[in-house]
């Protein structure tokens, strides 16, 4: 079957997936995450693509880039192919590393280019590792002096201040961008979370917890990937409470 042609964004900025194949490790130590950085730097350098923001994780990288859609291409096939052959020729192993060809979703107006931004530095938040702020494999804290391969220019003029920065990029939110797996996260979707996690079949038991292991309860639930504004319907406990607990 013939390979789907990809779609292209008129703006030139695109948002980009690499995952392990069969969701294996990309990265085992520190090292690994310079080296694919480094590479990142080199092969943007070499064919004018630029950077917007980048997050790695454990399995699977993110990126917001822009660019001519071969340059993109060309840009991507070199860093998978480089980065393949130190990681396999590192840790003796043999065949493909990513999963298929990366995954891209055109970024057309400016509302949709923040949102896959802060979707981006939001992924360990949101994977319950650490804020975004304290991710070191990820270009959170570039914004005040981005290297020459990334450029954040149009992403500074629309969001100002380092504080209106951090503000925004911690901001509580539903953001929904392109993902290797698409998982429906609805209410009812949450419901089956909390039965799961706390195994209780109403949320508003909570409110007659004590009040330790009821914060503890809601710290659970956000870990797993449910809203704020998800937890304060199920629960019938006020979003003041939901946020102070689980940003502590």
């Amino acid at each position: 079957m013939p390979r789907q042609a990809r779609k292209v964004s008129s703006t030139g900025y695109m948002h980009v997936i690499v995952r392990g194949i069969g969701k294996q490790l990309l990265f085992e130590d520190h090292y690994d995450y310079q080296h694919y950085i480094s590479l990142l730097e080199r092969f943007c350098m070499e064919t004018g693509v630029r950077v917007c923001a980048y997050c790695l994780m454990d399995n699977h990288v993110h990126m917001l880039i822009s660019g001519d859609v071969d340059k993109i291409a060309l840009m991507m096939k070199k860093l998978g192919v480089s980065y393949s052959g130190y990681f396999n020729h590192k840790y003796d192993r043999v065949g493909h590393l990513f999963q298929d060809r990366y995954k891209s979703e055109p970024v057309e107006d400016e509302a949709y280019l923040l949102t896959v931004f802060r979707y981006i530095l939001q992924n360990p938040q949101k994977a319950g590792i650490c804020r975004a702020s304290g991710y070191a494999w990820s270009s959170y804290g570039a914004y005040d002096n981005p290297p020459d391969y990334m450029d954040i220019d149009l992403i500074k003029g629309l969001l100002g201040s380092k504080r209106q920065y951090a503000t925004f990029i911690a901001a509580d939110n539903d953001d929904q961008c392109l993902e290797y797996d698409v998982v429906k996260r609805d209410d009812e979707w949450a419901l089956d979370q909390l039965r799961k996690c706390l195994g209780i079949s109403s949320g508003t038991e909570l409110q007659n917890y004590d009040r330790v292991a009821r914060n503890e309860a809601l710290a659970q639930l956000k870990k797993r990937g449910l809203t704020i504004r998800q937890i304060e319907r199920l629960t019938g406990i006020s979003r003041n409470i939901v946020q102070r607990v689980t940003k502590e």
